[in-house]
């Protein structure tokens, strides 16, 4: 293909991920445009793109036809969708997508949906041997309920919000009062790994990247290593073939007396996947060739081992006049596509991007 369009949703502080999509349509020598999306005008990632919008929440009914609209209007190839609540969504839609020419890197529906819930995760894994936490509702009564220390966590959330290491009874039955619709895992001993994971469209894992996370803010990594380990390697691989994930994933481990043991997964890109990109796995460049058409042959192991990352804050300082819209001062623009049978229904948008005037389209 002589052009390469991608579309990243929710850019919020995905800078590096933007940074990273614009950087591997260069090094192909592929033209093309990056362009994003958010509900929130002050989300950095806006600023780094080559064009952005303002959309609603996931939750709201039109979204998926906003992001059709857009997609149309931008002629995208390639769709990376960012955050939890929307992998179902699209992974429903995904074929529909796909006959507009849009590529949703995104994997099925079902599995959105069991990676979403942890407790499905944990049933889903244990019942195809791999090794997972154990994982329970309050309601539930195993014999590991007093062994204590637990982890307590919602049952459905991202980010370590509502996580609490539980350490008596006394504050098992807070929290479990205290959290939303809670699960209650075993605590695991052990190093923290994140393996970032990427398989092709069809579902063969193409890349493995273990990332051991030494420190961690807010849920996101903010200081680790790549390590190239055989076991955590295939344990990564074998994980992702049972989800049948597609496209990018991130599944969550602990490395305990040389055995792996997953306690989350997420079927998108982590908020360490730089670390992953720099140590060699470009799995950007990787998702922009499959989207090609061209082949792109497993590189199981192919990564600098020992590769540490540090990160830091940064800021960017933005005229109120370039700001896109929240629209809360704004009228509704049509977007009329014309009377193409491939065209999306009509919805409400505006495009906006830096030092540029509002456009409606």
């Amino acid at each position: 293909m002589r052009e390469i369009n991608i579309l990243i949703t929710a850019a919020s502080r995905r800078v590096p991920l933007i940074q990273a999509f614009m950087s591997a349509l260069k090094k192909l020598g592929i033209r093309g445009s990056v362009v994003t999306t958010d509900m929130n005008n002050l989300s950095p990632g806006l600023y780094f793109s080559d064009r952005h919008y303002i959309v609603p929440l996931t939750s709201d009914p039109a979204y998926i036809s906003i992001l059709k609209s857009i997609a149309f209007k931008e002629r995208i190839h390639l769709l990376i969708p960012t955050i939890d609540d929307e992998l179902p969504l699209f992974g429903q839609h995904a074929e529909t997508f796909l006959s507009m020419g849009v590529r949703v890197a995104v994997s099925s529906r079902k599995t959105a949906e069991i990676c979403n819930d942890k407790l499905r995760t944990a049933r889903f894994l244990a019942e195809r041997d791999i090794s997972v936490a154990r994982t329970w509702l309050p309601s539930e009564n195993p014999e590991t309920k007093a062994n204590y220390p637990l982890f307590l966590k919602p049952r459905s959330g991202r980010g370590s919000v509502g996580a609490h290491v539980i350490t008596s009874e006394k504050e098992l039955r807070f929290f479990e009062e205290y959290v939303t619709d809670p699960v209650i895992q075993e605590y695991l001993p052990g190093r923290e790994f994140t393996i970032d994971v990427l398989s092709d469209f069809g579902g063969r894992v193409l890349s493995a990247v273990p990332r051991e996370r030494l420190v961690i803010r807010s849920g996101v990594i903010d200081r680790g290593r790549t390590w190239n380990n055989r076991a955590l390697i295939d344990f990564g691989a074998q994980t992702a073939t049972a989800l049948d994930i597609r496209g990018p994933a991130n599944i969550q481990v602990k490395w305990h007396e040389g055995r792996a043991t997953v306690f989350e997964v997420n079927p998108r890109f982590s908020g360490g996947i730089p670390l992953t990109i720099a140590a060699g796995a470009d799995f950007p460049a990787w998702l922009i060739e499959l989207r090609c058409g061209r082949k792109v042959k497993p590189a199981l192991g192919n990564f600098r081992d020992q590769l540490y990352m540090a990160c830091y804050e940064s800021s960017i300082f933005l005229p109120g006049e370039t700001l896109a819209s929240d629209g809360a001062d704004s009228d509704t623009a049509i977007c009329a596509l014309g009377d193409s049978t491939d065209a999306p229904e009509a919805v409400g948008l505006e495009l906006h991007h830096i030092g540029a005037k509002r456009i409606r389209i």
